[in-house]
Formats: C-alpha cells, structure tokens, sequence
C-alpha cells in the first residue's frame, strides 16, 4: 500500500509539472502563431486550433520536457493501478491539478485566492481520507469481452470527441478537458485488467485488445488536452480532466474489478472521494476570472491566436490563468 501510495504521488507530482510546463509551450506558440498573418493559420473555421498549431505547440522546449513527464507520470501511475484500488490510485494521480495550480504561480503568472488556498487544502484532506479507507485492490481479471468492449469504448471517446471538440472550436476546452480525462481513465482500467503482465507473456500481451485500448485512450488523451490548454484555462481544462479521469474510473473498479475499502469505512472511502473530486473542480471554479472571460497571464501578455491586443485594463491580477480562445475564421 505504501509503495503503491508512493508511486502515486510521483505520478501525479510529473503530471502536474508536466501540464503546467505544456501550458506555456502552447502559450508561446500561440504568440508566435498570432504574429503571423494575425493568426489566420493557426485555427479552423470554427475557431477551434488547427492540428498544424498544435504541432507547433508540441515543438517547443518547455512542451516536450512536459510530454516527457506526462510519460514518466504514465509509467508511474500505471504502477499505481495495479497496487491501489482505482478510487485511490485514480484520485491521488488527479490531486496533479494542486501541483499545476501552485506551480503555475511561478511559471505562468497566475495568483491564487484565498477560496482557491482553501480547495486545495480541502482536496488534500480528503486524500488523507481516501488513503485511510482504501482495502486491497481487486484481482483485475475480466473476461476477454470485456476488453473488446473497452477497446470500441476507447475509440468512440477519442475519435468521436476529436471531431466534436474540433467542430465546437474555442468553446471546447471544458468538453475537450472532460474527454481527455475520460481517456486517461480509460488507460487506467486497461492498465488494471491487461494480461500478459504477472506473469510476463508477450503473445498474450500482444493478442489483448486492453493494450491498443490503453494505446488509443492515452494518445488521444494527450491530444485531447493539447487542444484543451491551447483553448481554456489552465485550471479549468485540468479540473475538467479530474473529473474523468477519476469518477468513471472509480465506479467501475467498484462495480467491476473488485476493488474495496477496509471493513467498516466504506463511509470515509466514498466521503473522501466526494471531496476529493468536488475540491478539485472548486479549485477550478475559484480560479476562474468574473464573468467567465478568457484572461491573460499580467506579466507575459500570453494571448491565443485572433485576440484582441491586451490593454492595461485588461491585464488585472484576476485575468491570470488563460488567453481567450481565437476567433472564428471564415
């Protein structure tokens, strides 16, 4: 438990590192994109980042040292799944929206409130209370059916919600936040019922549709919140990712695999996953600027590709934590 507790905690230490270090390579790019050609090549005809944009967002420094971490946090964390049932694995490796949160004071200029101090300390408390609660994790072993049917899962969510984000364009982040997570918690249960790991047994690895599930559900999810932070909050795209990342994940390791609280704080186990999730989406939402509005990091001047230029109005400590989507191109 400790071990797998740990290993956990490291993961969700990378991701978090990971998201905020893919934030401001996108930011950059997206500068770059808007001084040229007033950033006409850089989205689609709904408004949304075209794949070319988000290539470019991909090459800079600071995104691949975050793509980096984004895989020693996948390798950690799917050590995770396998040592800690999914409602504490999941949970604790989603706690990375604190890390991004705290560290995106330092590198993307952003100023935390007070109610934001305190979903985090809320989101912390309640891990305590996972942790306490959590029994052993379940076997893990599921019929082969159902590893085709998280297979089509995997595609329906990743390919059907590409088209869709991209349809939606700038009004996306949220959706594109929520179904990169729901992709991550899908590699998450892969994880847990792939076979061919104990014992190591490469045919039966290779012939096990949960691994081109887990394939698909973590290709798709970075992409998924590539577009997501290109488009939206910071915050607000990873709360989104909590959200699925952890609640689907949870339920089914439940209902499905096995996994179970120690005898009598069953109570404490969906307590503590309540908070956890509802703290950090509050993270989210208090770190939203009045109004909704997109804003803009004070010290940078970051803007997303169509904005209009910053003013000194515009630039107040509230509006730290975002460009505004671009606009539309006919």
């Amino acid at each position: 438990m400790i071990i797998g507790l740990l290993t956990a905690v490291a993961a969700s230490a990378c991701y978090g590192t990971g998201s905020v270090l893919q934030a401001v390579g996108s930011r950059k790019s997206a500068r770059r994109e808007a001084a040229n050609a007033a950033g006409a090549s850089g989205v689609t005809q709904h408004g949304g980042p075209s794949l070319s944009s988000t290539a470019k967002a991909a090459m800079t420094w600071e995104f691949m040292v975050g793509t980096v971490l984004d895989f020693v946090g996948f390798a950690l964390g799917a050590l995770a799944a396998r040592l800690l049932p999914l409602f504490l694995s999941q949970t604790v490796i989603s706690a990375n929206l604190v890390i991004t949160a705290v560290l995106s004071i330092r590198l993307l200029g952003i100023r935390l409130t007070r109610p934001e101090w305190a979903s985090i300390a809320v989101v912390c408390s309640a891990l305590v209370l996972l942790a306490t609660a959590a029994g052993p994790e379940g076997s893990g072993h599921t019929p082969i059916a159902s590893h085709w049917w998280l297979l089509v899962a995997s595609i329906v969510l990743m390919g059907g919600g590409t088209l869709i984000v991209r349809l939606m364009g700038g009004r996306a982040a949220i959706l594109a936040g929520l179904l990169s997570g729901l992709g991550f918690g899908a590699l998450g249960v892969g994880v847990r019922v792939l076979n061919g790991v104990e014992p190591f047994d490469l045919p039966t690895l290779l012939a096990d549709p949960a691994l081109y599930a887990i394939l698909i559900a973590g290709v798709g999810g970075m992409y998924l919140h590539t577009v997501a932070l290109q488009i939206g909050s910071v915050n607000g795209a990873t709360a989104a990712l909590v959200v699925g990342e952890t609640v689907v994940p949870g339920i089914l390791g439940v209902l499905w695999l096995g996994d179970s609280s120690r005898p009598g704080f069953a109570w404490m186990a969906i307590l503590g996953f309540i908070v956890a999730v509802a703290g950090a989406v509050a993270v989210a939402w208090f770190g939203e600027p009045e109004g909704g509005t997109g804003d803009r990091p004070e010290a940078t001047g970051d803007k997303a590709p169509g904005d209009a230029p910053a003013t000194a109005e515009a630039s107040t400590p509230q509006s730290a934590n975002r460009p505004e989507p671009a606009s539309p191109v006919s």
